[in-house]
Formats: structure tokens, sequence, C-alpha cells
């Protein structure tokens, strides 16, 4: 078996390449990496740890040269490469290179090969946007309502798009979700992207290891014959109710590392009323039922940072307000924190994160004065956690149909409750094009299954600029989950001018 990886020097691309390699019948692993001198020196490591298993190439995903070089006689691409906030936050173009360009070059390359291989591609949950207690759970098929000035999530959802439409004859997406990797603390103390997290976000994390080992047993029971009905579908990664917290209690489990608690480092007001990209998974279980790879809850991967980074233990020793001081308050400063947006006036990414002037002014600055989930202000924590208590989201079609068992009727009313409808006259499977119009008048096609059962919809009115306040009023599908988090009266368009600022303007009814 000969693999092509993508993304192997990430937290989960590691662990990706190091479980893949334990299977006896790989005999080459070939991963492309960008130019980089730290990449150098792990080119070096790999070949010392792995010898001829590895074949390691420099070069850039959207250069078509490299991509055709990396997957040439290649069984199966694994594509975990990404640039993730907060590079892409302060660099959308890199984001757009990797995330988007990056993709369609490497999708062009697997479709020209004379044989072509499996393609994994590891997407994300961000692109089911901001979820709170309203409806905390989400499932594949669920609208796809990125955040305004997500540009990560902007460019994962164009190139999932890429996957799912590219006509391949096996291909698989996996929505990775939030990952704990061993050095969670230390990667997440030097920006403002902290600040982003809503309190009662719910966070359904899955741990670096086991999405390695995931992309291994998918490689071993597909070589094995074992699961021939995963590909041609969509998939969200998670670690299930050990794995669900909110934004609140995550801070609390990390900073508890560190001998405090989120009341003793944060003020509430500093954190982002909307707009963050979190939601727990009420179908995480079809992945742990295929590949049996879930092992690592949320404390067991806490409890493997405290004692691999024992230096920690010397904080505790440290006053609470000297850390809030020199490690968080400082932060409040940084060019991607939300009080800096409020200080330097920035109208478009203050109404994206916390609403109109009078939200602004309502936020809680004593704890005493937050309601959250996690400590049962919403009701019965653990039973809310638990995804057999799920609301679930409407579809528009009787989705507990097999996908093979789709009707042209079902496209109908599926279009329907996106404020469109279905123009095509016959349905030929769920991955043949049909006829789409959106509410907007915009007619494009797209295969059922990238509608019906991937959640995406018009590529015209897809974010960019972000105008899901209009969108919502015409689209029911957006709409229930939409005003979870934004007021039936906002006309916000999210955009930016062109030198890539954020711009804030008003939409009118068309």
């Amino acid at each position: 078996m000969k693999i092509a990886m993508t993304g192997v020097s990430g937290n989960m691309g590691s662990e990706a390449l190091c479980r893949t390699l334990e299977l006896a019948e790989v005999r080459l692993v070939r991963v492309l990496l960008t130019p980089r001198r730290r990449n150098a020196r792990l080119a070096k490591k790999l070949r010392r740890r792995y010898g001829g298993r590895v074949e390691t190439m420099f070069g850039r995903l959207e250069d078509p040269e490299a991509c055709r070089a990396l997957v040439e006689g290649t069984d199966y691409v694994v594509h975990m490469a990404a640039v993730i906030p907060p590079r892409s936050d302060a660099d959308p173009a890199a984001s757009e290179a990797c995330n988007f360009r990056g993709t369609q070059t490497l999708v062009s390359a697997v479709a020209a090969m004379p044989r072509r291989a499996k393609l994994i591609h590891v997407s994300t949950i961000a692109l089911y946007g901001c979820r709170n207690e309203k409806h905390p759970f989400c499932r594949v098929g669920d609208p796809l309502l990125i955040s305004p000035y997500d540009w990560y999530s902007l460019h994962k959802l164009y190139g999932e798009r890429c996957v799912l439409e590219s006509g391949l004859e096996h291909w698989v997406v996996l929505r990775q979700t939030a990952m704990l990797h061993n050095n969670m603390l230390k990667s997440n103390m030097s920006d403002g992207l902290m600040f982003h997290t809503c309190l009662n976000s719910p966070l359904e994390w899955v741990s670096a290891r086991d999405s390695g080992y995931l992309i291994r047993r998918i490689l071993e029971r597909d070589a094995a014959g074992e699961v021939d009905a995963f590909w041609k579908k969509v998939y969200n990664i998670g670690a299930g109710l050990r794995g669900r917290q909110t934004g609140y209690d995550t801070f609390g489990d990390g900073f508890s590392v560190i001998g405090g608690t989120t009341e003793s480092f944060f003020r509430p007001d500093w954190m982002s009323a909307r707009n963050f990209h979190g939601v727990w998974l009420a179908d995480s279980g079809v992945l742990e039922e295929l590949f049996g790879f879930q092992r690592d809850g949320v404390a067991d991967v806490w409890r493997q940072i405290a004692k691999k980074h024992r230096v920690y233990k010397l904080a505790k020793l440290v006053p609470k307000k000297l850390i809030e001081r020199l490690v968080f308050r400082r932060l409040l400063d940084h060019p991607n924190a939300p009080s800096r947006w409020r200080k330097d006036g920035d109208e478009a990414r203050v109404m994206a994160y916390f609403g109109d002037e009078a939200r602004q002014k309502a936020l809680p600055v004593r704890w005493e004065e937050v309601k959250l989930m996690a400590k049962g202000d919403f009701g019965d924590y653990d039973a809310m956690r638990d995804e057999k208590n799920a609301v679930l989201l409407s579809h528009g079609f009787d989705d507990t149909k097999p996908v093979g068992a789709w009707t042209i009727e079902d496209a109908r009313s599926a279009a329907l409750f996106r404020g469109g409808a279905c123009l095509s006259p016959r349905m030929e499977g769920a991955y043949r094009p049909l006829t789409w119009r959106c509410a907007e008048g915009h007619v494009f096609e797209a295969s059922p299954y990238t509608v019906m059962g991937a959640g995406h919809w018009c590529p015209h009115c897809a974010p960019m600029p972000w105008d899901f306040d209009r969108q919502a009023k015409k689209n029911p599908f957006y709409a229930q989950v939409w005003y979870d988090t934004h007021d039936a009266d906002e006309q916000a368009i999210y955009a930016v001018d062109e030198e890539g600022r954020p711009v804030l303007e008003h939409a009118k009814e068309k």
C-alpha cells in the first residue's frame, strides 16, 4: 500500500503518519512539506526514524506539479494540511492558498491519475458556524453558516465543495472537531483568538491521538475490504459524550493545570457573545461504530498535558492576579482580540461578534450575572450533552431514508425549504448533478448529496460578503438556527474593502 499525505507537520497529521506506519502492509508514505526551515528538520527526523518507508518532498499545495508528484502511484491520498486560526485570521491569503486553492489543485491531481487513488479529505465542523444552548447539537446535512470574517471556515467550505463535486469514484470528507493536543496551553496564550470563544459555545473535543488513529483504522479496514459503503459521504469527527464541554468549562479545565479557574483569569465581558464556531455532534458515533477510534476523553488529555509539561506546576505557586495581568490581560490589546476591536471602533467585527450597541452595553462584567450551560442555568447539563436528548434541525425532506432511496420529490422538498427550487425533471442517483435555483434567483448545478446530504447550497450566495441576515429571511433552512444568535430585524452585510479590512454594510430587500 502506498499513501500520500499532506499536513504531517500538524498535530493530527503527525499522529496519522505515526499510526499509519504501524501497519505492515504500508510500504511507503509520501509526504508533502512546505519549504520551511523547521520542515527541513522534520524531514531529517522522519528519515532517521522510518528510513525508506517515508519519502519527503517539498512544495506547495497550490502548485499542480507538486500535487502530481505527490499522488503519483499511490493508493490513498490523505489530505490534512490546513492554515488554521490564528494564522488564517492574520493572513487570509495563506488560508485561501492552502485551504481552498491547494485542495482544488490536489483534487485535480487525483482526478488526472491513470488509476485514481482514494481521497480522504479532512474538513472542519467550523462550517456549521455559531451554536449556543438553543441548538447545541448538529449532524451532517445541517446548514453551513460560516461565521463572518472566519477566513479559515470560508476557504474550507470552498475546498470541501471541490471534493464533493469532483466526480471521483472514491472520496470521503471528515469534518474535524475541536482538537486537544499536548501543546494546547502553549499554543493558545499568544493571541487574542482565545477571546473569540463564547462561554456557552458547545465544544465537542477529540484528541490528536485519536484523530490520527482514525486515519490508520480507515486505511486498515478499507484495505481489508470491510467498509466499501464508507466512501462518498461526509462524517463528523468527535469524541462523543466524554468530549462535550462548553467554552466556559474548557477554559476551566485548561486553567486548572496552572492552578487557576475561568473566573480567576478572565472577566466575562472579555469574551465574544456570538460568531464563534463550536457545536456538539449528534452523529459522532457513526465513525466510532465503523472504526472504534475513540479512546480519549477531555479529562484524559488534560492529564496527559499536565504530565508532559511538569513546568506548569510551577505556575500554581504564582499569585493568580499576577498571571491574569501578565499572561491574559495583556492579550486584550492584541489585534485579534474583540476588546481591541471595540477600542479601535471596528464597527463590522464588533457587530459580528457582539451585536448592536444595546447588546454590547448589556454584557455582564461580573460572573454572578452570567448564565452558564455548564452550571445548569439552562437545565440539566449532563442531560443536555446527551445526544439522545438533542433537538435536531430539519433538512427539509425525510433524511431518515438511505441516500440511495432519495427521489426527485425529496430534492424538490429540500430546495423549497431553502427558499428555492429544484429545476431538474428527474434524479439519476445522489451523485449526478441537478439544476437548482436559490431564493435570489441564482441557477446552479450540484449533486443531491452536496445539497441534501452535506448541507451546501447556492455557491453564488456563499459568504463573502456574509449576508445571512438577509438570506435567512427567505431561507427557512437557515432561519431555524441563524436566529438563535441574531435578531430577526438585523440587516448587516459583513464585507471587506479593497485592502481587505472589515466593512459593515446594510442589506436592502430584493
